[in-house]
């Protein structure tokens, strides 16, 4: 493979050669293939990253279905991009809205150059973005937290994968998409990974009902294990270098510079929030400052390849307070959001999306030495703002009825019930839908009785005394 590739010559069609006859890897660049094969894995991290995340968030009785959806959501996902969700995504015959099946099954993807850049094949571009449309999906369906079922999950993740995702990605990165057409700026998923999964989890949360003992005391309890906020936090930002950068589909400056804002904007972001949730708690939050890097990393995804750094502090600021604010969001809406998924992601993404509109440098854009764009105000372009409205408009709507309608039906499918029983949401997902637990015990339970405190795991009963009692039992199960 050579460092200055020969330009494709277009002769053959189909999958882009013949690799008995020719060596088809002279059209593209080592380090190109190198960073977005990268790219691709650390993607694939960020997944498990926000099992973990969701997993501490929640209470310890179902911390383990959090992480199962969260992988079983690549696993699924891989299937269905496969078999026919890259094509109906990126074919190159792509209508306005969605593709065709052209591919279908991953035909003829291999060597031509992708729509996504001529700088890498079909082959290459298929496995990153299948990433995306896998991690978008895991974001989602963290809305089941504590009381929804595991058999209609998965067959939600394949159904929204294909109805929902698979156009918003068409239309916004697909050459044909009306979107991409218009003159909208996405660089890495503001409203296809974003405002997308945010505003499903908001629809899955409705569809879904509020968690037994909603608004009592009994949902009221802290995050049942902060270190496993923190682990999935280090894999989401870690993972965001390839999710951001990797977006520039190329070893060069503009991949740089992605991967220099995506870090200023998450650590400004961390702490803004925390410096929020200090002057309300005089408390240094862990779980706070995590918020915030989401939220900084949320707001610069579609902008990342658009913007300078100065412009990514005001992204992690502003972020951040729109994020941290719109938590309050679930209480006007009535809507139990569990681990607040539409406060980070749908308005995070929102967030971004209209700074990008600000913010989008031309020759920030012009650093991979082949994009041209207007740019947005700071260049003068004033309609960029009312384009990435547009965008995000269209795609929150789309998601979230498309979303309530796919589960509407779902839930009138025998055998295919959204809720899980009220006995099983008691006992906890983790045990009612998996047998298995996050940790060696499944939940506890407190009775004092003459100042000594007994603990319950499943059918074995220990006494221990008040003293040692081990951390979190505040979260009893009742």
């Amino acid at each position: 493979m050579s460092a200055y590739p020969v330009a494709y010559n277009g002769s053959a069609t189909g999958t882009g050669g013949d690799s008995l006859t020719e060596d088809l890897n002279i059209y593209y660049n080592a380090g190109d293939i190198a960073w977005v094969v990268t790219s691709s894995a650390l993607v694939l991290l960020m997944i498990p990253g926000v099992g973990f995340f969701y997993s501490g968030l929640a209470r310890r009785k179902s911390a383990l279905s959090l992480i199962w959806l969260s992988i079983m959501s690549v696993g699924v996902v891989s299937f269905q991009w496969f078999f026919w969700g890259y094509s109906l995504a990126f074919s190159h015959t792509a209508g306005k809205f969605i593709g065709d099946l052209q591919n279908f099954g991953m035909k003829d993807v291999l060597a031509a150059p992708s729509v996504g850049s001529t700088k890498v094949p079909d082959l290459l571009f298929a496995i990153f973005q299948g990433m995306f449309a896998a991690i978008t999906v895991a974001l989602a369906v963290g809305a089941v937290a504590e009381r929804g079922r595991m058999l209609p999950c998965i067959v939600f993740m394949f159904i929204w994968t294909t109805v929902i995702y698979d156009p918003i990605a068409c239309w916004t990165w697909n050459a044909s998409g009306w979107v991409f057409k218009m003159g909208g700026l996405d660089f890495a998923g503001g409203t296809p990974v974003h405002i997308a999964s945010g505003s499903a989890a908001l629809a899955y949360s409705v569809m879904l009902g509020k968690r037994r003992g909603h608004g009592t005391h009994e949902l009221n309890y802290r995050p049942h294990n902060v270190t496993h906020v923190v682990i999935g936090t280090v894999f989401l930002w870690v993972g965001w270098f390839g999710f951001n950068a990797g977006s520039a589909l190329s070893a060069n400056l503009r991949a740089v510079m992605a991967a220099v804002v995506t870090n200023l904007a998450a650590s400004v972001g961390g702490v803004t929030w925390c410096l929020l949730d200090y002057r309300l708690e005089r408390k240094w939050s862990t779980v706070g400052f995590c918020s915030g890097v989401i939220a900084g990393l949320v707001a610069i995804t579609p902008g990342s390849g658009f913007v300078t750094p100065w412009a990514a502090f005001i992204f992690g600021v502003v972020g951040a307070v729109a994020c941290n604010y719109a938590t309050k969001l679930k209480f006007l809406l009535r809507v139990d959001d569990a681990l607040d998924i539409f406060a980070v992601h749908a308005v995070g993404g929102l967030v971004g999306n209209l700074l990008t509109g600000f913010f989008a440098a031309d020759y920030i854009a012009h650093l991979d030495g082949v994009t041209v764009i207007p740019g947005g105000w700071i260049n003068h372009h004033w309609i960029q703002l009312g384009y990435q409205l547009a965008d995000s408009v269209t795609g929150f709507a789309y998601s979230f009825v498309g979303t309530c309608l796919i589960l509407f039906i779902l839930n009138l499918i025998p055998g295919l019930s959204l809720r899980a029983p009220e006995e099983d949401e008691i006992m906890g997902i983790d045990d009612a839908e998996i047998g298995e637990f996050a940790y060696d015990y499944v939940e506890l339970t407190r009775d004092i009785v003459n100042g000594v405190e007994s603990s319950e795991t499943g059918s074995k009963r220990t006494m221990t005394p008040t003293g040692d009692a081990p951390a979190g039992l505040e979260e009893a199960k009742v």
